[in-house]
């Protein structure tokens, strides 16, 4: 990174415009900036800082206060920076967020914070020399992505910049004499190591969480242990939890009684079952005789009650065997009935058409030679009729016609008239429409000019209130941002509080993660007789978390609130910008364009009608000369026509008047006709098959009373009646085969040789058999009760047995995974026995980088120092530190003693701070990849070095300038003014401060 040219605008103490030739300040490749105290030396490097990054670093970022004090009132603070960015030329543009008077009425507005960062895309000259080629390519005017292509670019963060490029006053010194909880934090911001606090953390939450889970295992175990304590009925040992394998064994133990007390009770159960099984079967017996007598004597009342019902059972079969004969009757019986029944229908219909024919023509009665001749006469009518029709349609068409052609006739007269009229009008109308088509020609220029000028007004007034809505959106943004930034404030000086209260309450967070047997990590005893109790309510490490996790996301919050602020502030000023006036003004502007518009619109409207009506008036002119001699032509044809068809309607009618009277209604003469040939056709088709169905009526009846007569019925009829249902028929036949099926029971039972033997045999005395077979039935029951009780503790014994075991082995891996992760998060944390310097881990990684930038600070401090001091990396704790790792002392190799470097002088001390600074410069550079750095400033602390010191700090600062580096010095030691011919000045002064040059 090389700087070449930098413009400061109402930036710091520089109320107007200052520019700095960097390119003129490289050539000599060390240069001094100074000036008297406050006049603004260091605003010089935070205008670069601010350029480059949009911050300035140290305290003066937190006060938010960039724009210059004795700036006038309309002055942007603006910071311009060119600079070569990984061998690319880039020119930044940056103005901070600062607070205006508001262009009308009372009060101030914020204007944004604003960026733009451009590249020469061609003639640049990487080395640094001015030239005039290329041309400035912007970018980017987003504040996030200029940021990260600025830190891409540079390759390191504004932290690390600030302590690579630019060595700050003081801030070494303070680095050199700190604690190592100071430094560690320094250097992790440094070097990123964020992520082995976050190692550290996890070990920390993995062993609560290890922990948490093997008590959970170890609540289950217990658990186990008392169901098998609560089923056996026996004590566990009280040393379990340290002994698995012994408490393994005792519920073997335990299992195994259980076991053979449950092999004895089941040779009683044996005993017992056989004793209920003898008295069962006694009682058995005893039930089965008085059971086949019970049957005998029940069998002898079925065959009297049989007896009585026979009678009704020959009737029965009677009615079914008749039923069965009579089925062969039943189909022809069904269409002799069927047959007559169509007689009755076709003599009812026959009947009726007769009737409606004698109606129709007017007479009593037919015969069927009267209907037939009937119907011959009316189908010669139709025949007729039919012939004639056409010509009445046809004469009634051509009548139609000639009314069509003689209305035509006439309106072709009439048209023909008309158009006469219209094209003596034509030459006179437009004689009157020239000059107000000349005006709307030239009104339709005027507008287009109006449009112009209506739709950059537009475009100003949406900017206007583009502004307006930004700047309510751009006071909410920034209300919200101080709510949020409210809200962090509250939530660090929570934290700080838990902190505080944690601190105060640590004697009790150590006691309650002591361990039985296990050393106090204060004092060192295995013995806690009165260890420490908390505070109700006292904060752990759970609760500091949290809200260490809310700060950080409010963190999140507040930045993502500065952006929004950052780029409505930016719209805002590009809005008002193209504006350039207020809404009211442009809405009265545009109000009255818009007026002026509308009026030169609406005469302009009038051109294309005024046209087209021009066009159409020769059109028409034309167009009439033509329809004239057409309409003359037509009309002459139409009277030809007229002629020719009044001489063929005549003849038609002379045809038609020969067959029907002229004044006939052809359709209901047909109707009527139609209908009397109908009823005659259907008189005649019925009277024939009245015929067919009487004569098969007389045949069906015959053969289905021969059918019967063979069945042994008198006639059909007689077998109709004798006919059942298949429901009736069904039942009959069930009971009959149920009396049959009864009968053939009782039988049998009469017969059987057991039931008769037993009649004659006394009766047993069951009453006493059962008494006996309760009693051996309820000694078996008790038996087999103690047994499943025993079987049952056995079976219980086992499961939880397994159970155990299984909860074990599961608790084992726990109980490793524990004890690894405690043991391992100690390590990490400091706390083990085995990390002899106390360290932590992320401690222990800084602790090496810290090393790196001893031996690189050494190499300048020997160089310093006339080969006297060198820096020592211990890791030994610091007096009143708790951890190791990060402690620094200072060796003199004149007395070969090692110190605090507290104990040196003001000038070693500027000295040892510089070599260490430019030491992790050094190391940071190659973290960052190899970094190109060509232009470093060193802050201030000159002042406190003799003569000879100081010749030994400049020829180390001379040493910088190797490859071509420029190294500026910040200080106003009277001494450096003569040492170092090129300088910048910064003169102050009451109404601001500016810079001067000299190349010596």
């Amino acid at each position: 990174m090389r700087l070449h040219h930098l413009e400061v605008t109402g930036f710091g103490p520089f109320a107007g415009t200052t520019e700095i030739d960097f390119d003129a300040l490289s050539d000599a490749g060390l240069f001094l900036l100074s000036g008297p105290t406050g006049a603004g030396k260091s605003s010089v490097l935070d205008a670069v800082c601010f350029a480059l990054y949009g911050d300035v670093p140290g305290d003066r970022a937190v006060a938010k206060r960039l724009r210059s004090d004795h700036a006038a009132d309309d002055v942007v603070p603006r910071v311009v920076l060119e600079a070569t960015l990984s061998g690319r030329r880039f020119r930044i543009d940056r103005s901070p967020a600062w607070t205006r008077a508001k262009k009308r009425g009372s009060g101030t507005t914020t204007e944004q914070a604003r960026v733009v960062i451009a590249e020469r895309r061609s003639g640049d000259d990487a080395g640094g020399a001015e030239d005039d080629g290329g041309e400035w390519q912007p970018l980017s005017t987003r504040l996030d992505e200029t940021g990260h292509l600025v830190t891409r670019l540079v390759g390191m963060t504004l932290t690390q910049f600030c302590q690579v490029a630019m060595l700050p006053q003081g801030r070494f010194q303070a680095f050199l004499r700190a604690r190592s909880e100071d430094r560690h934090a320094l250097l992790q911001q440094v070097f990123q190591t964020g992520r082995f606090d976050d190692i550290e953390r996890w070990l920390r939450e993995r062993r609560v969480e290890l922990r948490r889970t093997s008590q959970q295992h170890e609540g289950v175990v217990a658990d186990l242990v008392s169901r098998v304590s609560e089923v056996a009925g026996g004590t566990a040992p009280e040393d379990w939890p340290a002994d698995p394998e012994g408490l393994r064994a005792w519920i073997g133990e335990v299992t195994t009684s259980a076991v053979n007390a449950s092999v004895a009770q089941t040779l009683l159960v044996d005993a017992a079952s056989s004793a209920e099984i003898a008295a069962s079967e006694d009682s058995a017996a005893g039930i089965e005789l008085a059971g086949r007598r019970s049957t005998y004597a029940a069998a002898r009342r079925a065959r009297a009650g049989l007896d009585a019902a026979t009678p009704a059972h020959d009737t029965r079969v009677d009615r079914v065997a008749q039923a069965h004969r009579a089925a062969g009757v039943r189909p022809l019986h069904e269409l002799a009935v069927s047959a007559r029944a169509e007689v009755r229908e076709l003599d009812q219909l026959s009947r009726a058409a007769r009737e409606s024919l004698a109606e129709m023509l007017g007479v009593t009665s037919l015969d069927d030679q009267e209907i037939a001749e009937h119907q011959r006469t009316a189908t010669s009518t139709l025949t007729e009729i039919a012939r004639v029709r056409p010509f009445r349609r046809q004469a009634s068409d051509l009548e139609r016609q000639l009314g069509r052609l003689t209305r035509s006739r006439d309106e072709a007269g009439a048209e023909l008239l008309r158009v006469q009229a219209r094209a003596e009008e034509i030459p006179q109308v437009l004689g009157a429409l020239d000059p107000r088509l000349q005006a709307a020609r030239e009104s339709k220029a005027l507008a287009e000019a109006l449009t112009a000028d209506l739709e950059v007004l537009r475009s100003r007034t949406r900017a206007a209130r583009t502004a307006e809505a930004l700047t309510t959106q751009l006071m909410s943004a920034s209300q919200e941002l101080a709510e949020a930034t409210q809200a962090r404030l509250l939530a660090r000086e929570t934290l700080v509080e838990i902190r505080e209260q944690r601190l105060d309450g640590m004697a009790a967070e150590i006691a309650g993660k002591l361990a039985v047997g296990a050393d106090c990590p204060v004092c060192g005893s295995a013995d806690h007789p009165h260890p420490a109790k908390p505070a109700p309510g006292a904060p752990d490490d759970a609760t500091e978390r949290e809200a260490r996790r809310e700060v950080d996301d409010l963190e999140v919050v507040v930045e993502a609130h500065s952006q929004q602020v950052r780029g409505l502030e930016t719209q805002r000023a590009a809005a008002l910008a193209e504006s350039g006036d207020s809404v009211e003004h442009l809405l009265v502007e545009e109000e009255a364009a818009l007026g002026n518009l509308e009026r030169a619109r609406s005469e302009a409207s009038t051109v294309d009608a005024w046209v087209v009506r021009v066009e159409a008036l020769h059109a028409e002119q034309a167009a009439l000369t033509q329809e004239h001699d057409e309409l003359t032509a037509t009309t002459t044809g139409l009277d030809t026509e007229i002629a020719v068809l009044t001489s063929r309607i005549d003849g038609l009618r002379e045809q038609v008047g020969a067959v029907v009277p002229d004044d006939a209604d052809l359709d209901d003469l047909t109707a009527h006709h139609q209908r009397a040939e109908e009823l005659a056709r259907d008189c005649l088709a019925q009277t024939a098959e009245l015929a067919r169905a009487r004569a098969t009526a007389a045949s069906t009846q015959e053969a289905a009373d021969g059918v019967a007569a063979a069945a042994g019925f008198d006639s059909s009829a007689w077998a109709a009646a004798a006919w059942l249902s298949d429901e009736e028929l069904a039942d009959l036949q069930q009971q009959i085969e149920r009396h049959e099926r009864e009968t053939a029971r009782v039988d049998d039972l009469l017969a059987d040789e057991s039931l008769v033997l037993s009649s004659t045999s006394d009766p047993p005395d069951l009453e006493a058999l059962a008494q006996a077979h309760h009693r051996a039935k309820e000694h078996a029951a008790l038996a087999r009760q103690t047994d499943m009780r025993l079987r049952d503790r056995g079976r219980r014994l086992r499961g939880l047995s397994d159970e155990l075991d299984a909860a074990l082995s599961s608790w084992a891996p726990v109980r490793t995974d524990f004890d690894l992760a405690a043991d391992l998060a100690a390590l990490v944390e400091g706390k083990h026995p085995d990390n002899r310097f106390q360290m932590r881990l992320s401690a222990y990684v800084l602790a090496h980088r810290l090393s790196q930038v001893v031996d690189a600070a050494n190499v300048r401090l020997a160089t310093m120092s006339g080969q006297r001091y060198s820096l020592v990396h211990t890791g030994q704790r610091g007096a009143g530190e708790t951890r190791g790792g990060l402690s620094l002392l200072v060796r003199d190799d004149w007395t070969g003693d090692t110190r605090d470097p507290a104990t040196l002088s003001g000038g070693e001390t500027f000295v040892v701070s510089l070599a260490l600074a430019l030491g992790l410069a050094d190391v940071i550079t190659d973290e960052a990849g190899g970094t190109d750095l060509d232009t470093l400033f060193v802050d201030e602390g000159f002042g406190s070095l003799d003569s000879e010191t100081l010749e030994d700090v400049m020829d180390t600062l001379d040493t910088l300038r190797d490859g071509g580096r420029v190294v500026g010095v910040v200080s106003h030691v009277p001494e450096l003014q003569t040492r170092i011919p090129t300088q910048l000045r910064v003169h102050r002064g009451r109404n601001g401060s500016h810079t001067s040059l000299s190349l010596g």
